[in-house]
């Protein structure tokens, strides 16, 4: 139904927020998100949602934008963020490291390549643990 209107569902997260039960769906599409899309996604799934019943104790829905550090989950997010600046964390080093930070150059037959300080590193999709747009606001810390 999300996909039907337009929005992508990048990332859901439920957590407790003290007593309370939060669901939160990050959602995007071409042109980024406004209060208006959060909105209208958030009227979509409601009612889908109740009818489900898949939460038995009660909750909060929360719709959301990926944001600036949007998640990369799919092979289809590398594709679109190549030439971005992202952070990637693996589950097995590469290298002899598990947390890189360079310019994505790209993905191709499971693989994405990092040009990482002077050296393009290769990580399998499939080794990625989280990869984040790592925008670049020149005060690096």
């Amino acid at each position: 139904m999300l996909a039907q209107a337009g929005y992508e569902l990048i990332e859901v997260q439920l957590s407790h927020i003290g007593q309370d039960l939060l669901l939160r769906l990050f959602i995007d599409r071409e042109g980024g998100i406004t209060l208006d899309d959060c909105t209208a996604a958030t009227r979509l799934v409601n009612p889908v949602l109740d009818t489900a019943d898949l939460i038995k104790e009660h909750y909060m829905l929360e719709m959301s934008s990926p944001g600036i550090e949007r998640p990369l989950r799919k092979p289809a997010h590398f594709e679109r963020f190549a030439g971005e600046r992202i952070r990637v964390n693996t589950h097995s080093p590469v290298g002899g490291k598990k947390r890189f930070t360079g310019i994505l150059k790209g993905v191709q037959d499971g693989l994405i390549e990092l040009q990482c300080d002077e050296a393009v590193v290769s990580v399998h999709l499939e080794n990625i643990d989280r990869a984040r747009l790592a925008p670049d606001f020149g005060d690096e810390r």
